[in-house]
């Protein structure tokens, strides 16, 4: 697989996942009681026979135990049966987000070629999980799925120079605010003559927002423009949204105690403003956290 074929299997994942939803949720009969291997793999045979190449299909059950053979294009794989699949992304994803997943691509056992496993769990009218149904697909056919149209590859070439100019530009702002950091803590944190708390903290201040805007940058350039998403985590904007906000907050935790410190020597009276401040922080630090706890959800789904 050439690294263009990442890149547009990254960028068509969600449509490639949408099609394969679609073929489980017409063929597959879930959530009904007395669901059996015989009412399942009937429908699961007729959705490789609509599609052409489709490499294989096969049923897991609760436990990820391979219960049917593996109906591969030319051939029926018995020996598959009775294998243990719980340890394969297409089986635990499934269970874990208990909706229909695509893996990534991956060497097939059948034919060699890089292949996709689709994958949608089946319950029963009490919502137990009782199979997991399985297609295994070419990477070329899902490529060609979850296919780009003109329109979408310009954008997306479009969006990307775009990121890349805006994550150049504030590389240049970290660097600044980096260089300027350095030079303050220079003057005045090390010389012991004009050593000053506030000069200290102004200091760290800059150099706390230039490592976020720096940590900004690197986000765009590494999900944006590289395509490089990790899996199991909060990704995208969300990531970037995180990462940002967190460096905000010690940006400003730490102005607020400088402002403790300062006001707690020349102006008692005005340590409520500092509150204010640390207060503030508190409601972004428990924003931030409700934000992560329902981005991170409705990954999961």
């Amino acid at each position: 697989m050439v690294p263009i074929d990442i890149q547009h299997f990254a960028e068509g994942r969600t449509k490639a996942r949408a099609y394969f939803c679609y073929l489980f949720s017409k063929n597959i009969p879930n959530r009904l009681p007395s669901l059996t291997e015989d009412m399942i793999m009937p429908r699961l045979l007729k959705i490789k026979a609509d599609q052409e190449n489709c490499e294989g299909v096969y049923l897991l059950d609760n436990r990820g135990v391979q219960v049917s053979p593996t109906f591969a294009k030319e051939k029926q794989i018995d020996d598959d049966m009775g294998k243990i699949r719980a340890d394969r992304a297409y089986y635990y994803r499934a269970v874990r987000e208990e909706r229909c997943t695509i893996t990534d691509p991956y060497p097939s056992l059948i034919t060699g070629d890089l292949t996709v496993t689709a994958s949608a769990p089946i319950f029963d009218e009490n919502g137990s999980l009782k199979y997991v149904a399985c297609i295994d697909m070419p990477l070329e056919e899902v490529l060609k799925i979850a296919h780009l149209n003109k329109m979408d590859t310009f954008f997306s070439e479009f969006f990307k120079f775009t990121y890349g100019a805006f994550a150049l530009a504030l590389v240049a702002i970290a660097l600044l605010l980096f260089v300027k950091g350095i030079e303050s803590f220079f003057l005045y944190g090390i010389s012991i003559s004009h050593f000053k708390i506030k000069d200290v903290f102004e200091a760290t201040i800059l150099l706390t927002l230039s490592l976020a805007i720096f940590d900004l940058s690197k986000t765009l350039v590494e999900e944006e423009i590289l395509g490089r998403y990790k899996e199991h985590d909060i990704s995208g904007p969300h990531k970037t949204m995180v990462r940002f906000l967190g460096s905000i907050i010690i940006a400003l935790s730490i102005e607020a105690l400088m402002l403790v410190f300062k006001f707690a020597i020349t102006d008692p009276n005005k340590l409520i403003y500092s509150m204010y401040i640390i207060a503030g922080v508190g409601i972004l630090i428990v924003s931030l956290a409700i934000y992560i706890k329902f981005t991170k959800l409705k990954i999961d789904e």
